[in-house]
């Protein structure tokens, strides 16, 4: 049986995806890989997915770059002085564990010279949750970035929205862009692992993430 891998992306910064990531993790009892870290004077997106999902440390894969500069991956590594190689983001073999990666942003942010986030999805050829938010606007980001995996023929398990109840928006997206709904996780305040694990287990099913 193939092992279970899942790329999570989102239809911009800020939808809740590193914090859906950390919902999913532990629902899954899967590792977690963030291949490329912008910013780490705060705490970092594997430090939150590791304090929310209650992930011990060996399951969280170190990242391959860590940029100091809190900035679109491209940039930061410019102001750093660093080059990103994207021939070396490659799946990493951690065991038999579920793996699940968090991306950057949205699926056309810039990596290193003209490659974006998607052409890495795009060579990797694992199943995309698509995490959106359910404000204004969602709808026209969900559907151009199902639009976008789809001319890559980038398998899509679905779409997980975060925030307010909008159903709406789960309808426009759903048959308009022909793929399954997953789930909504609603906003959490204040926002704890305890929290945060119940609200992903009453929102989303386990096996709606399989392949």
């Amino acid at each position: 049986m193939r092992r279970q891998q899942i790329v999570v992306t989102g239809t911009d910064t800020g939808v809740g995806k590193t914090v859906f990531c950390a919902g999913l993790a532990n629902l899954l009892g899967a590792n977690y890989w963030k291949p490329i870290q912008a910013g780490l004077e705060v705490e970092t997106d594997a430090e939150l997915v590791a304090r929310l999902g209650g992930l011990p440390p060996e399951r969280i894969v170190p990242e391959l770059y860590r940029l100091r500069t809190p900035a679109p991956p491209r940039d930061s590594a410019e102001i750093d002085e660093i080059r990103i190689n994207t021939e070396s983001l490659n799946v990493p073999n951690t065991g038999e564990r579920p793996l699940v990666i968090e991306g950057a942003g949205g699926l056309m942010v810039p990596l290193s010279g003209g490659t974006l986030y998607i052409d890495i999805f795009e060579r990797w050829r694992l199943p995309v949750v698509l995490c959106a938010s359910t404000s204004l606007g969602t709808v026209n980001h969900s559907l151009l970035s199902i639009e976008a995996l789809r001319k890559r023929q980038i398998d899509i398990l679905g779409i997980a929205l975060v925030g307010e109840r909008n159903s709406e928006a789960v309808s426009a997206i759903c048959e308009i862009g022909r793929v399954r709904w997953l789930g909504r996780l609603p906003w959490i305040d204040p926002l704890s692992a305890d929290a945060l694990q119940a609200a992903f287990k009453t929102s989303f099913r386990r096996d709606d993430f399989t392949p």
